[in-house]
């Protein structure tokens, strides 16, 4: 999984504006994000076709608000710069429910 560095909502779109990316709210704090972290590597490799980016909150807080994220975990994906989809919400999720809305997205 690649590591977003402190950035902007525009910076951000210019880097992820080719392909598919599903970008990974968490943050080191978090109790919920560290529940769904084990199994991360797992679903990021069920969904190869997907670019998975960890974006920490706390160093992208700019881009946290920008973006309107509204709890931790929480996933967005984009294909060629543009929003496809969102799973955000301060709920705890499962591997089933972050794979659920992986293939809500096809």
């Amino acid at each position: 999984m690649q590591m977003l560095e402190k950035t902007s909502y525009d910076k951000m779109i210019e880097n992820y504006s080719d392909g598919k990316y599903m970008l990974f709210f968490t943050a080191d704090w978090c109790p919920d994000c560290r529940f769904i972290k084990p199994v991360m590597p797992e679903i990021e490799k069920e969904f190869s076709d997907y670019t998975w980016v960890t974006v920490d909150r706390d160093e992208n807080i700019d881009l946290v608000m920008e973006m309107g994220i509204m709890g931790i975990p929480s996933f967005v994906a984009l294909d060629n710069g543009k929003e496809i989809g969102r799973f955000n919400n301060g709920d705890r999720k499962t591997r089933k429910e972050v794979e659920d809305f992986v293939n809500s997205l096809n």
